[in-house]
């Protein structure tokens, strides 16, 4: 069973020292993952987190134009990434988490 304090901390510690993917990963195993989950589930979805920030990484460094300033080009792919994810936390809280305010 997962300490959640500890995990907070470590999420801080782990930022401040240059681990946003791993800070992230901590961070989501103590939004989304049961405290009881098993190390094999801990360790495949671990994986699943950083396939998906190296995917995301590695496409942003491949598709970007060369040179040191942005193009048009590279904002417009830049503006689809984000509302491509904008478009999956929109639908991600709509499912799991209860609406604001009320009707």
């Amino acid at each position: 069973m997962a300490d959640r304090a500890h995990l907070q901390r470590l999420e801080r510690e782990l930022v401040d020292k240059g681990k946003l993917i791993e800070a992230g990963w901590v961070g989501l195993r103590l939004a989304a993952v049961p405290d009881n989950a098993s190390p094999v589930q801990l360790e495949e979805m671990r994986n699943a987190f950083f396939a998906g920030a190296q995917h995301l990484f590695s496409s942003i460094m491949s598709i970007m134009e060369p040179g040191s300033e942005p193009t048009s080009n590279d904002i417009a792919r830049m503006g689809y990434i984000d509302a491509e994810l904008r478009d999956f936390i929109d639908k991600f809280e709509l499912k799991h988490f209860p609406a604001k305010g009320s009707a």
